[in-house]
């Protein structure tokens, strides 16, 4: 199989399809991979079976699982107004027709709840027909065109710039693609007090041994570059959050290795001296069990 399965990838590389490709076919023990061409077109580096890709719309089933898991928590709940979280989304607008102009509006029939949000069924999206009045601030106000992540504005003010755009269908009403995913990010973001993407490292990407997977590539690893032996834990790495403890000093560096999330703690607080959003393990100085405090 390997050597089909190569030649087949050798096919588009050698037409100019693509610069290189990576490709594994399971069945049962049986796996196969095959690497051929470079990671980019100037043929940088040849690719290989850890180089490193921008997994792109993958991140929404990502997205979907970390919900599920506070869902699993009794943080979230499927049938809930994702309003307690999102209060730029409590009362939104909705175009008479999908082909309404923007000022053409009705209220919503009903809230928005994370389970609309799961399903892509809020409202907000992509349709087939591009045109549409209601899409145009997707791409214009929310940046939601080809991926630039750096023209995004910053969760609260492109939530705040999502408000003021009408839904193109009412909740639970029709499948719209993309939007919805972004919404969830910020809702989770705001549901655990966390940085959405420490959520994802903990509740996902940790647990399943993804070492490589997060928002940016760690400065001195190119996209094309073999993969890590484990996550970046500083601001020049993972993410720029820092852990601190109620005197304003950063966690211990050797803390131990955390827990797994959980659920609300009633005795954690920062005067109780314990990290930020987490609870004391009992010794001097340490913050393993993540729970969120003062909420």
């Amino acid at each position: 199989m390997s050597d089909d399965l190569r030649g087949l990838l050798e096919t588009h590389v050698g037409d100019g399809s693509l610069p290189g490709a990576v490709a594994l076919v399971a069945h049962g023990e049986d796996v196969e991979v095959a690497a051929v061409g470079s990671v980019d077109t100037a043929g940088t580096a040849p690719m290989a079976r850890d180089s490193l890709f921008r997994v792109a719309s993958v991140t929404k089933p990502v997205t979907a699982a970390a919900t599920m898991a506070l869902v699993e928590d009794g943080l979230l709940a499927l049938d809930m107004p994702v309003a307690r979280w999102l209060p730029e989304l409590a009362a939104p607008m909705v175009v008479r027709t999908p082909s309404a102009p923007l000022d053409d509006v009705v209220p919503a029939a009903r809230p928005i709840t994370v389970a609309d949000l799961l399903t892509f069924r809020a409202g907000y999206g992509f349709p087939a027909d591009f045109s549409l009045p209601a899409v145009a601030p997707l791409f214009g106000a929310l940046k939601q065109g080809p991926p630039r992540p750096q023209e995004v504005a910053a969760p609260d003010a492109w939530t705040a710039a999502l408000g003021r755009i009408p839904l193109l269908h009412q909740p639970g009403e029709a499948w719209l693609y993309n939007t919805c995913s972004d919404i969830l990010g910020v809702l989770i973001a705001r549901a655990t007090g966390l940085p959405f993407q420490d959520v994802l490292a903990e509740r996902v990407f940790e647990p399943l041994g993804m070492r490589d997977t997060a928002f940016a590539v760690p400065p001195g690893k190119s996209a094309g570059s073999p993969a890590t032996t484990g996550r970046p834990r500083t601001a020049a790495g993972w993410s720029s959050w820092t852990r601190r403890t109620a005197s304003g000093a950063p966690c211990p560096p050797s803390r131990p290795a955390r827990a797994a999330w959980s659920p609300p703690s009633t005795t954690c607080t920062p005067s109780a001296g314990c990290c930020s959003r987490e609870a004391p393990t009992g010794a001097a100085g340490g913050c393993s069990r993540r729970t969120r405090c003062g909420r």
